[in-house]
C-alpha cells in the first residue's frame, strides 16, 4: 500500500508594503495633531519622517523582507508616541513607573531599546545582501557594532541640540535628571540589537530567501 503523503501546507500570505506605509503615515498624522511641543515632534519623528519616502520609492528595487517593514512600522509608532507625548511623558510610561514603584517613567528605556532591536535587523539585511558577510561569523557582532555606533552618533545629535537649545532642548533629551541618561541610552540600545539578532536571525534568515527566490523568478 502507497503512504499517503499529506498536502504541503499554503504559505503565509505576505503582508503588502503599502499597507505598512499606510499604517506609519496615519500614525505620524495622527501623533502631529495636537502634540505637546511641535519642535520634539519633528526632531523625535525625523528618522521616520526621511524613511517612509525612502522605503517607498526603493521597494520595487531593493524590496525588503516582511519582518524588517513590519518591524520598521512598529519602530515608526514608537518614535510617533513619543514625539507626541514627549518620551518624559508618556502615559503608557507614567503608568507602568507607578505600577512598579520605579523612579521615572520608563518609555525612553524602552525606545532606545527599540533603536536597537529594530536597527540591527535592518544593517543584517542590507550587510547578506550587498555584502561578502553572509554566512559569516562576522555578520553578527559587525551588527552589533553598527547599531551602537548609531547609537552613540544620536547621542551626539542630543548634544549637539543641548548645547543649541539650551533647556528648550529638555524635552527631546527626556533625560529626567538621570546624569547618566547617555551611557543607559547607548546599553540599552546594545541589549536590543543584541536580542534581536538571538531571536530573530533564523526566521530572517528563512525571509531572506524566500525573498532571493521571489526576486529571482
Amino acid at each position: 500500500m502507497t503512504a499517503v503523503r499529506p498536502a504541503p501546507l499554503p504559505a503565509p500570505r505576505r503582508v503588502p508594503p503599502a499597507l505598512f506605509a499606510g499604517v506609519v503615515a496615519v500614525g505620524l498624522a495622527v501623533s502631529a495633531w495636537d502634540v505637546r511641543d511641535r519642535t520634539t515632534w519633528f526632531l523625535e519623528t525625523f528618522w521616520a519622517l526621511a524613511g517612509l519616502p525612502l522605503v517607498v520609492l526603493a521597494r520595487r528595487r531593493f524590496p525588503l523582507t516582511g519582518l524588517l517593514y513590519g518591524l520598521l512600522t512598529a519602530h515608526a509608532l514608537v518614535l510617533a508616541v513619543g514625539g507626541h507625548y514627549t518620551y518624559a511623558q508618556v502615559p503608557l510610561g507614567d503608568w507602568v513607573r507607578d505600577v512598579f514603584g520605579l523612579s521615572r517613567n520608563p518609555y525612553d528605556r524602552f525606545g532606545h531599546l527599540m533603536q536597537g532591536f529594530v536597527p540591527a535587523v535592518l544593517v543584517r539585511e542590507l550587510l547578506v545582501r550587498t555584502s561578502p558577510l553572509r554566512g559569516s561569523r562576522w555578520l553578527a557582532p559587525l551588527t552589533v557594532c553598527a547599531c551602537l555606533a548609531f547609537s552613540a552618533c544620536f547621542e551626539l545629535l542630543e548634544w549637539t541640540a543641548a548645547e543649541i537649545g539650551g533647556h528648550g532642548a529638555d524635552a527631546f533629551l527626556a533625560t529626567q535628571g538621570d546624569v547618566w541618561d547617555t551611557q543607559w541610552d547607548m546599553f540599552c540600545a546594545l541589549i536590543g540589537a543584541v536580542m534581536s539578532l538571538l531571536l530573530l536571525s533564523r526566521a530572517h534568515d528563512r525571509q531572506l530567501a524566500a525573498l532571493a527566490a521571489r526576486t529571482a523568478g
